[in-house]
């Protein structure tokens, strides 16, 4: 496995996106218990949860409970894991797509004090910004972040799904103390970019959540149905290669920044292993032409 840096520590390339193991379709406790335990097997040492990743209208927290879970059961040591969570977004309806946006210090503060309970922790590793409330002033909310790092009850802050300017804003507030941001980004969808190009350039951690997107079934499943889209060529040269699409897709988000810490997430153990690889599979640069190439292209 190899390793980059968030902040000024040290995690493997490829983190563990622990959402699917407690919202709809997730797998039994065993199963996704199996699966946080294969993912510490395989190198992985950075865990991303949430306070909001449950079933609409359960108790917050699920993940966080199920995350500290794991790590109490593993076998071996996990004191150099990182572990990631959110705070800001909520499910309290019965909607699948039910979510919500509260950005008020009071409650970010109030969310991450519940989550050092649920975690076990005496400090969260990384806290994020899970997303920019528009009734709450920006400033208020990063203000808050600030206030949990001068505390001691969060060690980095993060941000997520937020644009250039509201980084640039937050950096200027919290400095050095600001690792990373969290965006989705895959081969298809980009909009990110300028984002990306930002956190190279501050030396902030940039974890894509969702980098999958577009990509179809694995051949973990079974054949994959090659598309006929742009993105057909990250299925050809994977299967030329001999690997899954998405450990292909993985290796090519590595090659996009040094800063990129892709976050893919699985609900089964072969998934999340599949996934650690890609770290190990080095692109020639007729394939990266080839995969830039197609990811240019029009859809």
């Amino acid at each position: 496995m190899r390793h980059r840096t968030l902040g000024d520590i040290r995690v493997s390339a490829i983190g563990l996106g622990a959402m699917p193991l407690s919202i709809e379709g997730r797998p039994d406790r065993a199963r996704a218990l199996a699966t946080v335990h294969a993912a510490l097997d395989a190198g992985v040492t950075l865990l991303d949860t949430a306070d909001s990743y449950h079933l609409p209208g359960a108790e917050p927290g699920h993940n966080e409970r199920l995350v500290a879970r794991a790590l109490a059961t593993y076998g071996g040591d996990t004191s150099h894991v990182l572990v990631a969570t959110k705070g800001g977004r909520g499910r309290p309806g019965g909607g699948a797509a039910d979510w919500t946006v509260n950005g008020d210090p009071r409650h970010l503060k109030r969310a991450a004090e519940a989550s050092l309970r649920r975690l076990g922790v005496e400090a969260i590793g990384l806290y994020q910004l899970h997303k920019p409330d528009p009734a709450i002033p920006f400033e208020e909310s990063v203000g808050a972040l600030r206030d949990l790092l001068d505390e001691g009850k969060i060690r980095l802050a993060g941000l997520s799904n937020t644009d250039v300017d509201q980084i640039r804003r937050a950096h200027a507030i919290l400095g050095d103390r600001l690792v990373s941001v969290q965006n989705r980004y895959s081969p298809a969808v980009r909009d990110s970019e300028p984002e990306l190009r930002l956190t190279a350039e501050l030396g902030l951690a940039f974890l894509p959540w969702s980098p999958l997107g577009g990509i179809s079934r694995s051949s973990l499943d079974g054949p994959a149905e090659r598309p006929s889209d742009t993105l057909g060529t990250f299925h050809q040269i994977a299967l030329e290669r001999g690997v899954s699409p998405q450990q292909l897709c993985l290796a090519w988000l590595l090659t996009r920044s040094p800063t990129v810490i892709p976050i893919p997430g699985a609900s089964r153990p072969q998934s999340i292993r599949d996934s650690a690889a890609a770290t190990d599979l080095p692109l020639t640069e007729k394939e990266l032409s080839r995969l830039n190439e197609a990811v240019q292209r029009p859809r």
